[in-house]
């Protein structure tokens, strides 16, 4: 039976920062499965790394039994929210938001089960928003807050404050949270909205809201947004965003992000980014502090939030292409494989010469600019093939499986040749 042991759970792994009454949210889950909501800014077609901890808590809470709710921010989208940020983002139009909605819900629908009683329920607030005249949100939301407590929300105090100040549809989006929090309530009997802790302010008005209005309690939490050990934080805007959409980052691309990733964040992102057991992590950790140069922790980290974002057979494929890439791991078909999308690849759809045939293939994929640098590149010691120095171009080229072979000029440069 559902009850509070998610609030432990949270804790345990550094995820619950701010809550209402604990002890009177804590009764609430005991009393059995709450329904609960987080929303998601649709303001890019793929939702990002710092995105995916909220949706695990959803995830969290969904296994432990309680009912959630995806809401992708159709209408607020429209406007933006201030909340984290030091100027106004710029407005997107409707098919550009149409777009990105419908790009977030295949990706939400893929973490969250959608099935049974605990069935995870996408919403957009577009659907209860795009109706509502400007008299009746004033009427039934403006007159229920005061200029004063929003002025004194973090979000809104830090933009007045700042070089670019905050424009009035800004100001306006802590009121469409509060709405959305209401809908649900009434409309889904939604008891708990979480969200990052640049949301509690947003979150606690929406609270006050169905408190005035409908004379219910209901409940908020927020944890801590995900940083680096640096200090930063991810997000789209941020450089080097990672982005759980397979082609706007690499699924070998986003392995590795964790396969290098800092020890000092290591333990941290286990916690937070995958839905390992307490104890098991804690086996993990242990491992690792007797030999941290394997990098045993991130390794397991890199395959449990990529095989949950991207699915084990990307998870299994990344780990084939390191090996190749970097050593340890077989030249073979299936490795070689796994290296499409990742490296510069030609497919060749005319045989090979029988007197160079090396330099005949790397004049071909362009790999060397002409047979003459490709000549000296070899006598060099500059080339390999498969894993193989090449002596001379006139050593042959063995493709594996018929189909693949892998050229390294240097220590970076690698290109995959394809029999067509």
């Amino acid at each position: 039976m559902p009850g509070a042991e998610i609030l432990d759970d949270l804790i345990a792994r550094g995820l619950l920062q701010d809550s209402t009454d604990e002890s009177e949210l804590r009764k609430r889950l005991d009393e059995g499965p709450i329904t609960l909501y987080h929303g998601i800014d649709p303001s890019a077609p793929s939702l990002h790394l710092g995105n995916l901890v909220g949706i695990l808590v959803l995830r969290r809470f969904q296994d432990h039994g309680h009912r959630p709710i995806a809401l992708v921010g159709g209408s607020t989208g429209m406007v933006g929210d201030p909340g984290g940020r030091s100027e106004e983002r710029n407005l997107l139009d409707a098919d550009a938001l149409a777009r990105n909605v419908a790009g977030i819900r295949a990706q939400v629908e893929r973490l969250l089960d959608p099935d049974g009683a605990s069935g995870v329920e996408l919403v957009n607030n577009y659907d209860w928003t795009s109706d509502v005249g400007v008299l009746e949100f004033l009427r039934d939301v403006g007159k229920h807050a005061t200029v004063n407590q929003m002025v004194a929300k973090d979000s809104v105090r830090s933009r007045m404050d700042s070089e670019h100040g905050i424009s009035f549809t800004e100001f306006s989006y802590m009121l469409l949270q509060a709405f959305d929090y209401w809908w649900l309530h009434v409309n889904r009997g939604c008891d708990l909205q979480i969200g990052g802790s640049d949301q509690w302010g947003n979150i606690t008005a929406g609270i006050d809201l169905i408190r005035r209005r409908e004379s219910d309690t209901v409940h908020g939490l927020s944890w801590p947004l995900i940083t680096k050990a640096d200090g930063a934080k991810f997000g789209k805007s941020a450089s080097g965003a990672l982005w759980l959409d397979a082609e706007q980052t690499l699924p070998y691309e986003f392995h590795q992000y964790f396969v290098q990733a800092d020890d000092r964040d290591v333990e941290r992102f286990l916690l937070q980014l995958t839905l390992l057991p307490l104890e098991r992590i804690s086996e993990v950790m242990a491992e690792h502090e007797r030999a941290p140069e394997q990098r045993h922790a991130q390794r397991v980290l890199a395959d449990e939030v990529t095989t949950l974002v991207h699915g084990e057979a990307a998870a299994r494929r990344a780990v084939l292409a390191a090996g190749v890439l970097f050593g340890g791991g077989a030249v073979d078909a299936e490795g070689l494989e796994a290296l499409r999308g990742v490296v510069p690849e030609t497919t060749l759809e005319e045989p090979l010469g029988e007197d160079e045939p090396v330099v005949d293939l790397l004049v071909a994929t362009e790999v060397c600019s002409s047979r003459g640098d490709a000549r000296r590149t070899i006598d060099q010691g500059g080339i390999r093939v498969n894993g193989e120095k090449v002596a001379t171009g006139a050593d042959a080229v063995t493709f594996v499986d018929g189909r693949f072979a892998l050229i390294q000029r240097g220590k970076k440069q690698r290109h995959l040749a394809v029999r067509g």
